[in-house]
C-alpha cells in the first residue's frame, strides 16, 4: 500500500540540513528509499512555516535553499479552511478532554499538522506523521520516528 508520509519539523529540520552528518545522511536515504518505494512524503505548510521563521531568525540561508529545494522533491501540503475548521474542533476536544498539547493562548501547530493529515483526500489508513513528538500527534492522527518506519 502506498503510504502518504507527512514530516514534521524534527526530520524536516534534518531533510534541510546542509551538514553531512550520519543523521542527515541517514534520513535522507531513508526519504530516497520511500519514494524509490512509491510512497508519498509532504511538506505541510504549517511546518514550513515553523522550520523557515527559526532558519531566517538563524540566519541560517543555505537551510533556506535546501528547504525550498525539497519543494521539488516532496509534495506540498497547503493550510486550507477545512483543515483550520477542523484542528478548531481537535484543540477543543483535546482541551474537554484534559489532554491539551500546548498552552491554550498559543497557537497549536500540532493540532493543526493533525488537521492537515485528516483534511486529506487520500485513504486515511495510508497517512503517518513522522516526527519527534510522537505522544502529541498520536492522539489525532497515526504518528511515528522516522527511524522504526521502514520505506
Amino acid at each position: 500500500m502506498t503510504r502518504h508520509i507527512i514530516l514534521d519539523s524534527s526530520p524536516l529540520g534534518l531533510l534541510a540540513n546542509p551538514a553531512a552528518n550520519a543523521e542527515v545522511f541517514a534520513i535522507s536515504q531513508w526519504s530516497r528509499a520511500c519514494i524509490a518505494a512509491g510512497h508519498h512524503l509532504y511538506i505541510p505548510e504549517v511546518i514550513d512555516y515553523e522550520l523557515r521563521r527559526e532558519l531566517i531568525r538563524a540566519g541560517k540561508t543555505q537551510s533556506i535553499a535546501k528547504l525550498d529545494g525539497l519543494k521539488s522533491v516532496f509534495h506540498y501540503l497547503p493550510i486550507t479552511t477545512p483543515a483550520m475548521l477542523r484542528a478548531a474542533e481537535l484543540w477543543a476536544y483535546s482541551r474537554q478532554q484534559g489532554v491539551a498539547t500546548g498552552d491554550p493562548k498559543k497557537i497549536d501547530i500540532d493540532v493543526i499538522l493533525s488537521a492537515q493529515a485528516l483534511t486529506m483526500a487520500v485513504p486515511a489508513a495510508s497517512i503517518i506523521i513522522v516526527t519527534s513528538n510522537v505522544r502529541h500527534i498520536a492522539r489525532f492522527v497515526p504518528a511515528d520516528l522516522w527511524t522504526s518506519l521502514r520505506p
